[in-house]
């Protein structure tokens, strides 16, 4: 779940006065410090990316399914169904970092730490992916490689027969439309969209996110035409 902000900036109430000693007050127990709790009140207006369950019939998009089950998505595809926003903005309150450069991947709920970091998360989603120390995951293996997509073949995997990327005057690739996408293509999109990179934009997909999910459609044992 991700917090959207507003078009809108809000200015930040009850800022500190630079150059005061005195250290404000503040709520302890919800906060990690003054600063913490004036960008809670910086942010408490923000909406939220809620995560769409999916819930299918055993009979439809099996392909698709049996992907998800494969790599242990299962988590990924059923969040709770309620949260309280002020517990989830807090969460992204007391993570915003206090140093320039200084990143603390874990945050402050309710007197207790909370960590976030690449292990942390992995084992929240139940350890889909069992890697050896420094080891890659294939769709960065990829990305890293001068010669790791190919944008033809991408359209080729993504769109239906005839279709392609959008393109710059220039020629250069930007994007895929959703209407020229194949049906499997569009699911991974709806998912990727509202449960893995939250964004209220979903008509198409940029080429960074063509890129994710030509990796995982490679890897599905289903012939995708």
């Amino acid at each position: 779940m991700a917090p959207r902000k507003f078009s809108a900036k809000r200015s930040r109430k009850d800022a500190v006065v630079e150059g005061t000693s005195a250290t404000p007050e503040f709520n302890s127990h919800r906060f990690r410090s003054a600063g913490h709790q004036q960008r809670f009140e910086a942010i408490k207006e923000w909406s939220f990316h809620r995560e769409r369950r999916v819930q299918l019939r055993d009979d439809d998009y099996t392909d698709f399914q049996e992907e998800i089950a494969r790599r242990r998505w299962t988590s990924l595809v059923t969040p709770m169904a309620k949260f309280d926003p002020d517990v989830v903005l807090e969460f992204y309150a007391n993570a915003w970092p206090t140093e320039e450069g200084v990143r603390d991947m874990r945050s402050w709920v309710r007197g207790q730490w909370i960590p976030f970091d690449a292990d942390a998360l992995s084992q929240f989603l139940g350890d889909p992916l069992v890697s050896e120390e420094g080891q890659e995951c294939e769709y960065s293996q990829r990305r890293n490689r001068a010669d790791g997509f190919d944008e033809e073949v991408i359209a080729q995997l993504l769109c239906i027969p005839g279709q392609d990327f959008a393109r710059t005057a220039t020629g250069r690739q930007v994007r895929i439309m959703r209407t020229n996408m194949t049906t499997l293509t569009q699911t991974w999109m709806t998912l990727l969209l509202s449960n893995i990179l939250p964004s209220d934009h979903n008509f198409d997909l940029s080429l960074s996110k063509c890129r994710l999910v030509y990796a995982i459609l490679t890897r599905m044992s289903v012939h995708v035409a």
